[in-house]
């Protein structure tokens, strides 16, 4: 038996709050990076294990986001889905009662698999309730979910700081939330075709697919690809910023949030302008745009010798940011049917995760090379360049596609 639900307003917004949650597991701690160095600075190559607080999350995610597809796709959605949160919540929260940078960093690893669960499961329900227009503006909408979120988790970290590093990692328990909202607001989607009537439905049995007929392995490679490249440029304001004004005379944890969360303003404007031109406008000519703005602002970033300077710098970053998380979300989901989505949203936003991983190491290798962090930005600011010759690609990959999501 099937029983046929309609995917209303609720449904979306409760399935666009727990990509917070994936924010939240790095963008929260940003303001207390220097407090928690301090903290650990008795650590051999603290340096190197102090930043793994906020990216082995994104590690785990990266690992395991096709694992978490799988089992979407086999289990159900929304089962493992309400597992993820309760989980989340008591991971996340665990740092306040440890001492050890060991036993943080292995809590971490619980958030890492939450996340993976969360972040997978979220977006393919998304897919699966909408179609067409309506999972287009659904599945940009999460990036704006995503960016402003940034916004409210910078301050949120920053003022929770001023009360200690401990104290951030309350607002796990949030989770509990998400938790309550998806319980009450969606159900177990089929596959099944059922009627044009009736185009979302409950299952009363797991989906139980595990066929790879039809994947479509070269298109998702060669996003997968630019959207590893694109991820490290688009995590590193998020990630450095805060440092960068450390770098500048500013020694306020909830200083530093406050205007990191000015400059990422930029990200939700991004979103926004995406929006307005990503249906309209070729996969290759977005792409040359985006890396173009990430380019130019980490050049401003790199060249600053003050505060106004380097926040401009991070705007016209986030602004580039803001426009290509959703041109490469829904360029991957464009090309995913039911039976593979969960799989392939795995895929994807296992390469976004690995990409926010690696943006700490390659900052710091960087700034290792060239003198400090604003050398490190001129660095990236050089490396974003190439995303013009990727674009140029794209673009001859993908002939004139707009970003049409399809449907099914």
């Amino acid at each position: 038996m099937v029983r046929h639900h309609q995917a209303g307003w609720m449904t979306g917004i409760s399935l666009l709050l727990p990509i917070t949650l994936t924010t939240m597991a790095i963008v929260l701690l940003t303001p207390i990076v220097p407090d928690l160095m301090a903290e650990f600075s008795s650590v051999p190559n603290h340096e190197y294990w102090v930043p793994m607080i906020l990216t082995l999350p994104s590690l785990c995610v990266a690992l395991l986001c096709p694992v978490a597809g799988i089992m979407g796709d086999y289990f159900g959605r929304r089962r493992l889905l309400l597992f993820s949160f309760l989980l989340y919540a008591v991971v996340g929260v665990m740092p306040v009662f440890l001492h050890d940078l060991t036993h943080i960093l292995i809590s971490r690893v619980g958030v890492g698999i939450a996340e993976a669960l969360i972040y997978v499961l979220s977006t393919t329900m998304i897919g699966d309730y909408y179609k067409g227009a309506a999972r287009d503006r659904w599945l940009a909408a999460q990036t704006a979910f995503a960016s402003m979120s940034a916004l409210l988790f910078f301050n949120l970290g920053g003022a929770m700081g001023e009360s200690g590093w401990r104290t951030p990692f309350w607002a796990y328990a949030s989770a509990l939330v998400m938790f309550a909202l998806v319980f009450k607001f969606t159900w177990e989607p089929s596959g099944e075709p059922a009627s044009a009537a009736h185009p979302d439905d409950e299952a009363d049995v797991p989906p139980r697919n595990l066929s790879w007929a039809g994947f479509p392995w070269a298109k998702m490679a060669m996003i997968v690809l630019i959207t590893i490249y694109g991820s490290v440029f688009f995590y590193t304001v998020q990630i450095q910023a805060p440092s960068g004004l450390a770098a500048l005379g500013l020694t306020s944890p909830a200083e530093r949030g406050f205007l990191t969360s000015l400059a990422s303003i930029g990200v939700p404007l991004g979103t926004f302008l995406y929006s307005r031109i990503g249906p309209k406008w070729p996969v290759g000519r977005l792409l040359l745009i985006e890396f173009a703005l990430l380019s130019l602002g980490f050049a401003l970033m790199g060249k600053a010798g003050a505060v106004p300077g380097f926040l401009i710098g991070c705007f016209i970053n986030q602004i580039g940011a803001g426009l290509l998380l959703p041109t490469l979300l829904v360029w991957s989901m464009s090309i995913l049917s039911f039976e593979i989505r969960g799989r392939g949203t795995g895929f994807w936003q296992s390469a976004f995760a690995l990409g926010q991983f690696l943006s700490p190491l390659v900052v710091t290798f960087a700034g290792q090379h060239t003198g400090g962090l604003l050398g490190a930005f001129m660095t990236l600011s050089l490396a974003a360049l190439g995303g013009v010759i990727i674009a140029l690609i794209a673009s001859r990959m993908n002939g004139n596609h707009k970003l049409e999501v399809a449907h099914g």
